[in-house]
């Protein structure tokens, strides 16, 4: 299938497929992940990232019973365990089943499918972002959690890449041989396992009308410390096409599955761009937005010392709810 959608990479033009070929660069195909996932030869992915439908009832899902939605989630998992390299990452992102008000984390239910495969678990990472549903009879979910599985001990696995700055540069030893000198890598520190990332949100630059859509800096973290250049990155539900630009960005090879016609149409438009270099997004080494220091009007506090005082001063008095601004 030859949609006609060509592009430049690692030097050549190179087409969008619309099938699996290892020979291929791109490929966005238009069908059920399993069929994919059937054509990819075992061992030829080096990272599959992915979110899958959470079952909360979103448009582009038929919400199931736990136990189902367990189930088909089981047999997509086992492919990619299949199509993975010996030194191969499975980043499964997710959030939580909601049944009744009660919540279930989605990460506490798969991991049993990934540990009855024999992969190992490397880290449960929390991405945190400050937007999303307010709740009113429970506190309101502002993360999500990325469970990162390798097939073995020998794994891919860059760090400097994805280091970000020092918190004190300037620290010292004040005792031993390396007294005086510099303590801290000159590179940056581990990210560690909690990232504070912003979700794409209405006034996002990476919007699109997909509900759910992971923001590039995200994957870009990974695709950066799991792959090398020209590795195959695998996204089983591809959404509009986030984790196949974060792999093309960097010289890696990018392949997704994607059922709503579209967010087919979407992700091979915004692919395209990318590869043209017009696509925007949010840059990875740019700070949280601050609206405070970027003196945004609305994040003043208006109101008057009266009503719950006690619980208005936790913010007054909080360096990024109000201190600079009532100061």
């Amino acid at each position: 299938m030859d949609h006609g959608y060509h592009v430049v990479m690692f030097g050549a033009i190179h087409k969008i497929a619309g099938t699996f070929n290892p020979k291929e660069h791109v490929v966005i195909y238009r069908g059920d992940c399993l069929d994919l996932l059937r054509s990819i030869p075992s061992g030829t992915v080096q990272l599959v990232v992915t979110s899958p439908p959470y079952n909360i009832g979103k448009e582009y899902e038929n919400r199931l019973k736990l136990e189902k939605y367990v189930e088909q989630q089981a047999k997509v998992i086992q492919e990619c365990v299949r199509t993975l390299a010996d030194k191969g990452s499975i980043c499964w992102q997710v959030g939580n089943y909601v049944d009744c008000g009660a919540i279930i984390p989605l990460d506490t239910v798969l991991y049993p499918i990934f540990k009855n495969l024999g992969l190992r678990m490397r880290n449960r990472i929390i991405w945190h972002f400050e937007h999303g549903l307010h709740c009113s009879r429970r506190f309101s979910g502002r993360y999500e959690t990325i469970i990162w599985f390798t097939k073995s001990d020998d794994y891919t696995f860059n760090l400097d890449p994805v280091r970000v700055p020092q918190k004190y540069p300037g620290k010292k030893y004040f005792k031993g041989p390396k007294a005086g000198q510099y303590s801290c890598n000159p590179l940056g520190k581990n990210p560690g396992d909690l990232w504070v990332i912003p979700n794409v949100k209405c006034n996002h630059v990476e919007k699109t009308e997909h509900p759910c859509q992971f923001p590039v800096e995200l994957i870009e973290r990974l695709v950066l410390s799991m792959t090398s250049e020209g590795d195959w990155v695998l996204d089983p539900f591809l959404g509009t096409g986030t984790a196949v630009i974060a792999a093309v960005r960097h010289g890696r090879r990018g392949v997704g599955a994607e059922i709503v016609p579209r967010y087919i149409q979407i992700a091979r438009q915004r692919v395209q761009r990318e590869l043209e270099g017009t696509l925007r997004t949010r840059p990875m080494d740019r700070p949280v937005y601050d609206p405070l220091e970027a003196g945004n009007s609305i994040a003043v506090v208006p109101w008057k010392a009266k009503g719950n005082r006690s619980q208005k001063a936790l913010f007054e008095k909080s360096a990024k709810y109000g201190s600079k601004a009532t100061r």
